[in-house]
């Protein structure tokens, strides 16, 4: 059967795909460019052809896969609720226990990037997409009066630091820490940026 022509934007999402599997299989160190190529059947030429390196190739399928995450996390953040009710809903998501997919690939990224300039970039702005979409949020919270928190930005890193650091070990040393206990420090962190105490957080989202 012959292949179907993809357009130019399909051909560099099939790639960016095969990348992130790569990626997730081998680690950025072993990934080799023949290994996307072989993955979808097509020549090592043609992954040049669009990517003109292995990190450029890199730094765009890790773009690629967190602007997902990055996507769902607005979506959360945009819901008709309460603030607390948003960012309880986002944090737990976001956490090393919920459904966010990126943990691995992120953990890989962040290690690359202390070599790899490209790649830096590409995390460093996602990064701070992360930190500016929680800290619109708790600022909208605050100036209702749901919680006190007086400096919204410094909230928000604190938080990601918070969870980032979590992951790590998470992902790192699989079966640590029960899945319970990681909840309840990640509403333990929350209810602390927010000003609040954990039984004015749970009653909140109630």
């Amino acid at each position: 059967m012959a292949r179907v022509r993809l357009s130019v934007t399909e051909r560099r999402e099939e790639l960016l795909g095969a990348a992130v599997e790569q990626i997730q299989l081998r680690g950025v160190a072993a990934l080799r460019i023949a290994d996307v190529a072989a993955a979808l059947g097509v020549s090592n030429a043609l992954v040049l052809y669009h990517f003109s390196s292995k990190e450029q190739l890199v730094a765009a399928a890790f773009n690629h896969a967190a602007d997902g995450d990055l996507a769902h996390l607005r979506k959360l953040l945009s819901r008709r609720t309460s603030a607390v009710r948003r960012l309880r809903t986002a944090v737990r998501w976001y956490a090393p226990t919920g459904s966010a997919k990126g943990w691995r690939l992120w953990i890989e990224g962040w290690a690359v990037s202390l070599r790899e300039p490209a790649l830096r970039e590409v995390a460093c702005d996602l990064d701070q997409q992360w930190k500016a979409a929680l800290t619109e949020v708790i600022a909208e919270g605050a100036a209702a009066g749901e919680f006190p928190c007086v400096d919204p930005a410094a909230a928000a890193w604190r938080l990601t630091a918070f969870l980032d650091g979590l992951a790590v070990q998470m992902t790192s040393y699989s079966g640590s820490l029960s899945r319970a206990a990681m909840l309840e420090w990640t509403d333990d962190a929350l209810a602390r940026e927010l000003g609040l105490d954990r039984k004015e957080l749970t009653a909140a989202v109630r």
